[in-house]
């Protein structure tokens, strides 16, 4: 009966224009009204001063809020209304709640960001696997998978042609859905004139990572109220590790295309340096995510999250593990074996990009180049000297 009565709610909202708000979405704006009034966090990152710019928080608007949210937990540890008092505010897990949502509801196609909601972490190592275990069987089916070494020469495994005709219509795929899910996103929220000023600053705050800090430099809090910034590291080495190994990837296409270089690349290569030290960053960065998403405190975020966050952080950390080991064993008769299931990784790693963990930094990215831009206008509320 609640369902049907939702429903024939739903529908009469549509027939008259309104956009509902979802519970999660309806207790953001009950708890930024609190924060509204109250504004003793003003100071601790960009989602308090973007809030004081509005009397009421529409659908857009809290969208672009959560996902201004770095989920550092500051406010929580300095509200005077957090549980157990009862108004009940808790900002990081309130607008965790949200940005789970936006993943999938602006995903693309919709039908695969709700399945990696659900089930992150079983999809993210069930694809894996899968991939990894069909390539180790065309692998068989052509040869062996110990063979005598081959001088690291991978494309003696899979051809050049081949690894191109598979890789690229994936990574084509994941940039096609995180374009359409931003594009969406952007259009919501209706972000303005992006000026040269506007784009340097929030280029910086993405780079720096800025609002993980706490909003006063310490970093954020963990389960025992200390602040650390440790998951700032963590996500620094992951951030730039994974840049470092594009980059090799990048490098390396320019060598076979521009400079006619076949691979296999010396160790001492660009192409070769780049991916080693990208590898290692990618092994410390998720390691230490994951124990921190072990210790974090309870009130952070939203639980339901966790097996899509550790499913990303997984694919990350086995990207690099199996890269690294097929780099160190590349001139062994393990090469064709090792190559399989790196291959297998990093095709179900960009397969589900546009619909996890890293989807939650294209849309932050843009929240934040929407506060660069919004806080350069002038206030629209016209109350009392403003």
């Amino acid at each position: 009966m609640q369902q049907l009565e939702a429903l024939t709610r739903d529908a009469r909202a549509l027939a008259l224009g309104e956009i509902l708000l979802t519970p999660y979405e309806t207790e953001v704006g009950r708890q930024l009204q609190i924060c509204n009034a109250c504004r003793y966090c003003e100071g601790f990152c960009a989602v308090f001063p973007a809030m004081t710019r509005r009397l009421e928080f529409g659908k857009a608007d809290i969208h672009y809020l959560a996902n201004l949210c770095h989920n550092c937990g500051a406010c929580l540890h300095a509200c005077q209304y957090a549980p157990p008092h009862e108004f009940a505010v808790n900002v990081p897990q309130a607008m965790a709640q949200v940005r789970g949502q936006t993943y999938a509801d602006y995903a693309w196609p919709p039908a695969l960001g709700v399945l990696y909601k659900r089930n992150g972490l079983t999809v993210a190592l069930a694809l894996a696997a899968g991939l990894a275990l069909f390539l180790v069987l065309v692998v068989l089916m052509k040869g062996t998978l110990w063979h005598a070494p081959l001088s690291g020469n991978f494309y003696a495994i899979f051809p050049h042609n081949l690894l191109v005709s598979m890789f690229a219509p994936v990574f084509l795929f994941a940039t096609l859905a995180l374009g359409l899910g931003v594009r969406k996103f952007w259009r919501e929220v209706s972000p303005g004139e992006a000026t040269g000023p506007a784009v340097t600053e929030a280029g910086l705050n993405v780079l720096r990572l800025k609002y993980l800090d706490g909003g006063h430099g310490e970093g954020c809090n963990e389960s025992d109220d200390a602040f650390t910034l440790w998951r700032r590291r963590f996500h620094h080495a992951t951030f730039y590790g994974f840049m470092l190994c594009f980059a090799a990837t990048s490098v390396a296409t320019l060598y076979h295309y521009l400079l006619g270089l076949q691979a296999p690349y010396a160790l001492s290569s660009l192409p070769v340096l780049l991916g080693t030290v990208g590898g290692i960053g990618l092994l410390v960065g998720p390691a230490g995510l994951f124990w921190l998403n072990l210790r974090r405190h309870p009130q952070h975020g939203d639980a339901a999250q966790k097996p899509m966050d550790r499913g990303f952080i997984a694919l990350l950390f086995f990207t690099s593990l199996t890269g690294l080991a097929l780099l160190a064993w590349r001139d062994t008769p393990a090469m064709a074996l090792l190559l399989a299931i790196h291959l297998g990784v990093v095709m179900a790693l960009f397969l589900t990009l546009p619909y996890g963990k890293f989807a939650h930094g294209i849309f932050r990215s843009a929240a934040l180049l929407k506060w660069a831009i919004e806080k350069r206008l002038p206030s629209t509320l016209k109350l009392g000297g403003d």
